[in-house]
């Protein structure tokens, strides 16, 4: 018998965002439609793989930003869809939840920043930060481009524009590694990804 391929972090993330996407459209199919049921299924497998990775601590940075941000946002969504759920079980009372039930909330609930099944949060509530210790960029590859994805998510989780392409960045790295050891005299340059009054900094530290 054949053994089924087990899937990575990055693969079964990809299958949560598709997931997500799916079942946004079937509920609003859902509530466009009085015949229609709601997409049970879709939800149970939605709910399945956030769970899974509750912990955080199958992932790295920046699969826990992407994480994160998902599952902020089925948060917030799935609270709408309860409402809006609810009142066409029981009938529009009110003007408001005709209007409810057609737009959906809007505004300061989806601003909201809520922890979320327990993923591991800062004092402040930004995520630890993540670093990489780095002496020759150009030959560390791998620490290069992780630290890349990192700041990219969390650029992305704030909100902000992802920024320049790899190579450019790795110029950079190679550039400030070189700037700094020579200005310090030190063997290596720890870099750091963290979050500072919600926007995403790039942090070089001396390192002896």
């Amino acid at each position: 018998m054949p053994v089924a391929a087990t899937l990575t972090v990055d693969e079964e993330l990809n299958i949560l965002h598709d997931q997500l996407r799916r079942l946004k459209i079937e509920y609003e199919i859902f509530f466009n439609n009085p015949t229609k049921r709601p997409p049970a299924d879709i939800e149970w497998r939605v709910t399945n793989l956030i769970r899974k990775f509750s912990d955080g601590t199958r992932m790295n940075f920046a699969q826990r930003y992407r994480y994160n941000e998902m599952a902020q946002r089925y948060a917030i969504q799935s609270d709408l869809w309860r409402k809006k759920t609810r009142i066409r079980e029981e009938g529009y009372r009110r003007p408001q939840d005709a209007i409810l039930s057609v737009q959906g909330v809007a505004g300061a609930s989806e601003r909201e920043a809520r922890p979320v099944y327990g993923v591991t949060r800062g004092a402040k509530g930004s995520e630890e930060p993540f670093s990489v210790q780095c002496s020759d960029a150009e030959s560390e590859h791998e620490k290069v481009e992780s630290l890349y994805k990192a700041l990219n998510a969390a650029k992305q989780s704030a909100g902000e524009d992802a920024g320049g392409t790899f190579d450019s960045f790795a110029a950079f790295m190679k550039k400030k590694t070189k700037e700094i050891r020579k200005q310090h005299g030190c063997d290596s340059v720890v870099y750091s990804v963290e979050m500072q009054d919600g926007r995403a900094r790039l942090k070089a530290k001396a390192k002896k």
